[in-house]
């Protein structure tokens, strides 16, 4: 199976440059699956429901998230009533939505993805470790293509998840940081994976928003009102090929213009 996985959007410039961009993507690499972090879509912090249904209907198939999903309390909803939208799995039981989802491309074999967060420099939320655990236990046998979104702070907690669950997922693909890093790369089992996939937002920026406000904080020490930053919007991905027998990973490329 052939995927595509974009990282964070981030407000208007994010969500416009993908819709536009989308559809060539998508050809050029004839992917069956198109997934994103949609968790900052809405202006920069947050994702809104009609952002979501814009982002659905510009192709992507499925919305992950991350720590920022719960700004826009109609997504408490959405999230249990949407089976494309996920949100992080370790968050403690009764949070809505769910972490897992099993899609059935039109074309292609099903497809388990997992949302998860990272606790380093994060929330003290529970172990994504124990919880990735659980999660591939609940997954049918028959679903052997499994792609993780490790929505995390630290390199060394992304690095040690892919170790810990290499050979029974497919990716493990990094998410958060919104500044794509080089090191794709299959492990020892057939894993793929990447530390972190950037962002689709104006680079010219501090991570999606205008460097100004940033600076001002550091300066200062006090809080600032973030905003998305205007100028030309870039795309940062990966392209991955999965083998629908044993779903481990026979290739995995960046994606960034």
């Amino acid at each position: 199976m052939r995927i595509l996985f974009f990282g964070d959007i981030v407000g208007k410039p994010g969500r416009l440059v993908l819709r536009k961009r989308l559809p060539s993507l998508r050809e050029e690499h004839r992917a069956d699956l198109v997934i994103a972090n949609g968790e900052n879509a809405s202006g920069g912090i947050g994702l809104s429901g009609d952002t979501m249904r814009e982002l659905f209907s510009a192709g992507i198939d499925i919305l992950t998230s991350g720590n920022h999903i719960w700004k826009h309390k109609e997504m408490y909803n959405l999230l249990n009533n949407e089976p494309r939208l996920i949100r992080p799995a370790n968050y403690p039981q009764g949070a809505p939505g769910s972490g897992l989802v099993i899609f059935e491309p039109k074309h292609g074999s099903k497809v388990a993805i997992m949302n998860l967060l990272g606790r380093t420099f994060m929330d003290n939320i529970d172990c994504p470790f124990k919880k990735v655990d659980e999660l591939l236990a609940s997954i049918p046998d028959d679903v052997r293509i499994r792609i993780i979104d490790f929505h995390a702070e630290a390199t060394s907690e992304k690095k040690a998840l892919s170790f810990y669950v290499d050979g029974r997922v497919s990716t493990v693909i990094g998410t958060h940081t919104h500044v794509q890093t080089a090191d794709a790369m299959i492990l020892e089992k057939g894993t793929g994976y990447l530390t972190d996939a950037g962002m689709c937002g104006v680079e010219e920026s501090c991570l999606g928003m205008e460097p100004k406000v940033i600076i001002e904080r550091f300066i200062t020490g006090l809080p600032q009102r973030f905003k998305v930053a205007k100028g030309a919007a870039h795309i940062n991905g990966l392209f991955m090929n999965i083998n629908d027998e044993t779903g481990l990973c026979s290739d995995i490329k960046l994606i960034r213009e």
